[in-house]
């Protein structure tokens, strides 16, 4: 705290001595460990921090000799050497101590700051770019100082490597954290959502491990170990939820566009997509929600039971697992497979679907169709975060077949990029290929209830499918119906 409360100017070699020799002044005499008296040492550290006198530079020989092998990056050092010195000061009280804002105004009242609040709200707009490494500076690493004086431990604690770390991640609002190797765990003051944008980084720690700090300093562990893509990017990550879910320990984290899921002896780890509102699975068919939705319902338009920011189970009435699950707002989220819920559409054949626009909630005819779609289009390797299916033709199979209806599923992964599938929905779900969402166009080889095959196309509305490689055609019902050699391939396109 004091070497970075410090002015910026100098070498840092003096600077992290002087820093030293300040915490150790202010421990001569100390006894109070209570935390009124680690307040009142914490005070006396900063005023000598923010005006510090020059005669700590005099005989600086014993606290230079004690200085580590490596010092601290000077990225941070130098971002803050350009703000006054109160600003800095909050801002090493809230992203470096952790205080919350009310202790942080306390704290500059007490230093003798006449507009404490102006002092916070610079603090927490300030930006630092990332520390280039993440060595620890922990007491086994620091020689002691040869000085009369007793160096306290919490002067070497303070310089640490994952400190500095935590610095650069940590958002403002008072985030509390729990660190472990080279990851550690912040999260959102419970109101932020309400002071700020609706962001994945606005949502709060929830569950009743929460609080727990040797359970989320395994599980930040845990995914600090991960190798490849799996690993979090050094420094922080958000702490979603931990809690006990069916007797079972779990704690879900963010780290940039990945999500963990961890339970004792398991890490999972996938793509968290971008969208700010989507419920997260925890298992057993319950999903958090974002703080600012409240309101589920069962896809009958029912209330769906809510506590903690915990759904009651809700799960799909498909054989898969997978599907339709609830309305949240104006939108129908369901379970493909995914870490989190996708927001799931259907727009008719007469919508004239051209592929934009957001999902609106499933009426009864399009959670039909995703009931029997989503086994099809559900792929865990691949989280979606949206899934659009606009149907592009319906009616009745030639020859005796069923009522069926040919579908464009657009899909938008959580990873980043989308694709779009077709599938002829009739006695069964026959995946039919790639399609355009804004001007679909599919076929397939299809067996009659007679046994003959037939080649079937459809395209969407004001177009027609036209196919090359067979031997007649002819169109029926809106479709092209074609006989040739089952299974040989098909060149189609539509005008």
């Amino acid at each position: 705290m004091a070497y970075f409360v410090l002015p910026g100017r100098g070498k840092r070699v003096h600077r992290l001595a002087i820093a030293r020799r300040i915490v150790d002044g202010t421990a001569r005499g100390t006894r109070d460990r209570s935390a009124a008296g680690r307040a009142r040492r914490r005070t006396r550290v900063l005023r000598r921090a923010l005006r510090p006198s020059r005669r700590l530079q005099i005989g600086l020989g014993p606290w230079l000799r004690a200085l580590p092998a490596q010092l601290p990056d000077p990225a941070l050092t130098t971002v803050l050497s350009r703000l006054a010195p109160h600003v800095r000061a909050a801002y090493v009280l809230g992203r470096i101590e952790g205080l919350p804002r009310y202790e942080i105004r306390d704290q500059l009242i007490e230093l003798g700051v006449r507009a404490p609040w102006s002092a916070i709200r610079a603090a927490e707009a300030v930006q630092v770019p990332a520390p280039r490494g993440a060595d620890r500076f922990g007491p086994e690493t620091l020689r002691p100082v040869r000085n009369r004086s007793v160096l306290p431990l919490a002067a070497v604690v303070v310089l640490t490597g994952g400190l500095v770390a935590a610095v650069v991640a940590t958002g403002g609002g008072g985030p509390r954290e729990a660190s472990a190797h080279s990851l550690r765990l912040v999260s959102a003051a419970p109101d932020a959502w309400t002071r700020g944008a609706r962001t994945l980084d606005a949502w709060p720690a929830r569950g009743d491990l929460a609080g727990d700090r040797a359970f989320t300093r395994r599980a930040a562990g845990a995914w600090s170990a991960a190798t490849g893509d799996r690993r979090a990017a050094r420094g922080t990550a958000r702490l979603l939820y931990a809690g006990r879910l069916d007797g079972t320990p779990l704690a879900v984290m963010r780290s940039g566009g990945l999500l963990a899921r961890y339970t004792p002896g398991r890490l999972d780890v996938a793509a968290a997509g971008t969208d700010p509102s989507a419920p997260i699975a925890l298992g057993g068919g319950r999903y958090l929600l974002a703080p600012w939705d409240t309101g589920p319902e069962t896809l009958t338009g029912r209330p769906l039971a809510v506590s903690g920011g915990v759904t009651a189970p809700a799960r799909a009435r498909t054989g898969c697992g997978r599907g339709p699950l609830f309305h949240l707002g104006s939108r129908t989220f369901g379970d493909l497979g995914g870490p989190r819920a996708t927001a799931l559409a259907y727009r008719l054949p007469e919508d004239r679907p051209d592929g934009t626009g957001r999902p609106a909630r499933l009426g009864p005819r399009g959670r039909g169709i995703w009931d029997r779609l989503a086994c099809a289009a559900a792929d865990p390797a691949k989280p979606v975060s949206e899934a659009t299916a606009s149907g592009f033709w319906s009616g009745e199979l030639p020859y005796g077949g069923t009522s069926a209806e040919w579908v464009c599923t657009r899909l938008t992964y959580a990873a980043g990029g989308t694709g779009a599938q077709a599938a002829l929905l009739g006695g069964e779900v026959r995946p039919t290929g790639a399609c355009d969402p804004g001007r679909p166009v599919s076929g397939t080889w299809w067996r009659a209830p007679s046994g003959r095959w037939y080649y079937l196309a459809a395209a969407g509305h004001g177009r027609v499918p036209h196919a090359a490689g067979l031997r007649r055609s002819t169109s029926w019902n809106g479709l092209l119906v074609g006989t040739g050699t089952p299974q040989a391939p098909v060149t189609l396109t539509a005008r």
